[in-house]
């Protein structure tokens, strides 16, 4: 299984003057550009929106190509995108798939049925003219130049190592207790501030509900009176 640092190296060559949108590559992307002026570095327009900017930059500029770097865990979450591209059909996006399995950013949960799935035939399914699947450096690098030397659109899943960003959120809540084990200060205000948001959620929906009940029994608002258990 290849390595995202080695599939980014052995594509940088291909890049010419393309739109390129780096996605969750951008760390390693941005010690090979050659021409950042016209990287896209939106490390997370929205969780699952980077198909969606790529097919939007590819319209918009249809005199260039658009080589986009998604992730399967944001495209698990905007499946229909796949379908929206290959009807739109732009000639000029390649769009590659970063599949390592979790979601690293986050802490290296596993992104679900990450071992069965297989990207590159849902994209064909949808309509996708070309879709590739590597998972060896090798057989990357030696499919690039007919990848690139063909119009789009192109769907190419690499499977990559699993490469953890983030500590999980479990651990992160652990730095907010007292060296006796029990929930800091900062971390009981925090929990009690969203309990109250929620209590008032709570409330008002109460009141709407009482409104409506009234409003359907022709009950005068203005003389309604509403009463709550006290909390």
């Amino acid at each position: 299984m290849m390595h995202t640092a080695d599939m980014m190296r052995a594509f940088a060559p291909y890049r010419g003057d393309a739109i390129l949108v780096p996605g969750r590559s951008g760390r390693y992307w941005i010690n090979l550009s050659d021409n950042q002026p016209l990287d896209v570095e939106l490390g997370d327009p929205a969780m699952g929106g980077h198909a969606g900017l790529g097919l939007g930059l590819a319209l918009a500029r249809p005199d260039k190509k658009v080589m986009l770097f998604d992730s399967e865990g944001d495209i698990q979450m905007s499946l229909g995108i796949l379908a929206t591209v290959a009807e739109q059909a732009p000639p000029n996006l390649y769009h590659f798939l970063i599949d390592n399995g979790i979601y690293a950013t986050t802490g290296g949960q596993p992104v679900p049925n990450a071992d069965k799935i297989q990207y590159d035939m849902i994209a064909r399914g949808c309509g996708y003219p070309r879709t590739y699947a590597f998972s060896e450096i090798g057989d990357f690098e030696r499919a690039l130049p007919e990848i690139m030397g063909k119009p789009g659109p192109v769907f190419v899943v690499c499977k990559v190592v699993p490469e953890i960003e983030n500590e999980p959120i479990f651990f992160h809540s652990r730095n907010h207790r007292n060296a006796r084990g029990s929930p800091s200060q900062p971390l009981l205000e925090l929990t009690r501030r969203v309990s109250r948001a929620c209590d008032a959620y709570e409330l008002r929906g109460k009141r709407l509900r009482g409104r409506r009940a009234a409003a359907r029994q022709g009950t005068p608002i203005r003389n309604l009176e509403l009463h709550f258990p006290q909390r």
